[in-house]
């Protein structure tokens, strides 16, 4: 946790997400973290501008790209992985609990006998304290379920990307309430983040802007551990757990999370009709 990765962030409007080119500190290696395809959802179009920023980057600047890292499968939007997978290599990885979404949600979509559950479409499944390499920089996984069950967090040299289990310090935390969820195991899963070294550089997904403030992505665990509105200065687990769970009996569905699930929990892959074309579904009353 000594070496200090290059992180250059890009953020997707739409979503509030934030993508990652991390770069080993000597060398030429990248990953990519959370990348998006974005989708005219009443048009049915797809739309790859984030995902070429990312390619451009990556090419322009003369990387080698070694991982593709979904943090957990998003809600929010669409995955880029093949998209970029197609274009530049590298291995698509996600923790292994993603054979549990895939089990929840291939039902909620009716899927057949032909989606497999069992994460193969992905090229590698994280557990808990796997470690990997990009370049000469080792970088290991975190298990932090809660959100999701399959939610990791990537810690690589001083830098923790850390998915929608924490949000800035103004930002607090991320639902517990899909399927899967849950607000102790959150709680749970923070407190092992607030104990990784104070420097410790917090790269988030998503960020609002609460008050008006401009789009920011990069933290501390000291700030956060001081700072974080729904788990900060000492607040307890029961504390957590009442207040996420009265909050998120009032948020709304996110606007594609039909889609992105679909799609996401196939490693971003467009499911097909029985006619070879991409089509999505549209379930009622299961969500």
């Amino acid at each position: 946790m000594t070496k200090h990765p290059t992180v250059t962030p890009f953020f997707d409007d739409r979503s509030n997400t934030i993508s990652y080119v991390v770069q080993e500190p000597d060398g030429p290696a990248c990953a990519v973290i959370d990348a998006v395809m974005d989708i005219n959802y009443a048009a049915g179009a797809l739309n790859f501008d984030g995902a070429d920023a990312i390619i451009a980057h990556i090419t322009e600047n003369n990387l080698t790209l070694e991982w593709i890292i979904e943090t957990h499968v998003h809600a929010d939007h669409l995955s880029g992985a093949p998209y970029i997978q197609d274009k530049l290599g590298g291995k698509i990885g996600i923790g292994a609990k993603i054979t549990e979404v895939q089990d929840t949600f291939g039902k909620v979509f009716n899927e057949g006998t032909e989606f497999q559950r069992d994460g193969s479409q992905f090229d590698a499944l994280f557990e808990d304290n796997d470690t990997y390499q990009i370049g000469a920089m080792q970088c290991f996984a975190m298990h932090t379920p809660g959100h999701t069950p399959a939610c990791m967090v990537h810690v690589m040299g001083d830098a923790a990307f850390v998915g929608d289990t924490l949000f800035m310090p103004d930002g607090g935390s991320a639902r517990a309430d899909f399927p899967g969820g849950d607000a102790g195991e959150l709680y749970d899963s923070i407190m092992r983040v607030l104990a990784l070294p104070d420097a410790m550089r917090l790269f988030i997904c998503h960020d609002y802007g609460p008050g008006g403030r401009a789009i920011a992505w990069e933290t501390t665990v000291a700030e956060e551990r001081e700072k974080n509105i729904h788990v900060g200065g000492g607040k307890t687990r029961d504390d957590f757990i009442k207040f996420r769970t009265e909050r998120d009996a009032q948020l709304a569905m996110p606007s594609l999370i039909i889609p992105a699930l679909q799609v996401n929990m196939r490693a971003g892959e467009i499911p097909r009709d029985d006619a070879g074309d991409m089509a999505l579904k549209v379930p009622l009353g299961k969500l």
